[in-house]
């Protein structure tokens, strides 16, 4: 149990909250398609059920995968960042070899569970995890490393509804630019904390690159199209009042953890980071999909 622990640790488990529910919002978008609730219920459910265990697998698979990769890539830079160096490999907990083949091994997983869906998500998850592993490279070499963190978790909701129709939509696909500028405006907060850091060791964040002020502005522009990219699908989709709600709570959210942070004081960063995010994504998920049913 404590290894178990350990792992979950490693990757931080408790951060699935973030894109689980958007790739909720994608399957059951998918799944009730024009029918709503009713409509759902006459269909395979068998089949639905088991599509939908691919689908978490999938996302637990891939995460995983992906926040390994990155601990293992950035083990020698957590050992010097006073902030990270209680993190499993550079506190010796986990070896860099273990996280290594964990992260192969998720892999693998991921790939075999994808080939289980159907052949264009097979075909298309190798290049899902070119995305989600190549994120642990970007902050070598560029301060839009932010946007690549986005772009891997924004493959949630278009992921999970190639998995029940094999076909790309405009509908999933503007949840998935609302996850891009979610995630990474609040990455680009986070980030605020290893500022002097990251120039010490030559790495890019936009807060290293701009300074405090301009980072928040940068991350205030990407939650406003965050906010525009779910009012839009809204409309597009031609949602009910439950829908309306969830955009209220997620965009209050947002609103919310950009009040508590400021350049001059970082100390509720946790908070914007993960109770504000996780009460937008989760809130807004389980209003979304209440009124897919209910149509």
């Amino acid at each position: 149990m404590t290894a178990i622990r350990n792992y979950l640790s490693l990757i931080k488990f408790s951060h699935t909250i973030f894109a689980m529910p958007f790739a909720m919002i994608g399957f059951f978008l998918a799944a009730t398609g024009a029918t709503g609730y009713f409509g759902f219920l006459t269909q395979d459910y068998r089949s639905a059920i088991l599509k939908f265990i691919l689908v978490i697998l999938c996302m637990v698979f891939a995460r995983s995968a992906a926040m390994a990769f990155n601990r293992y890539l950035d083990r020698h830079f957590d050992a010097k960042n006073p902030r990270t160096t209680i993190r499993e490999i550079p506190a010796g907990i986990i070896s860099a070899d273990k996280a290594l083949l964990f992260t192969i091994f998720n892999s693998l997983l991921f790939v075999a569970t994808c080939y289980f869906i159907n052949a264009l998500c097979f075909y298309l998850s190798p290049v899902a995890l070119l995305v989600v592993l190549g994120y642990s490279f970007t902050k070598r070499f560029t301060a839009l490393c932010h946007l690549v963190l986005g772009l891997g978790l924004s493959l949630a909701p278009i992921g999970a509804y190639l998995a029940v129709t094999g076909q790309f939509d405009w509908l999933p696909i503007l949840f998935s630019f609302a996850v891009i500028f979610w995630v990474s405006g609040f990455d680009i907060i986070y980030a605020l904390q290893d500022e002097d850091f990251d120039r010490s060791q030559q790495l890019h964040s936009i807060p290293a690159a701009l300074g405090r002020a301009k980072a928040l502005f940068i991350s205030r522009l990407l939650h406003l199209l965050s906010a525009t990219s779910v009012i839009i699908a809204g409309i597009y989709g031609g949602f009910g009042w439950l829908y309306w709600a969830g955009v209220a709570v997620f965009t209050g959210m947002l609103i919310y953890q950009q009040s508590i942070v400021s350049k001059d004081d970082l100390s509720r960063v946790n908070i914007a980071f993960m109770t504000a995010n996780g009460i937008a994504s989760v809130v807004f998920s389980i209003l979304v999909i209440t009124d897919l049913f209910l149509r």
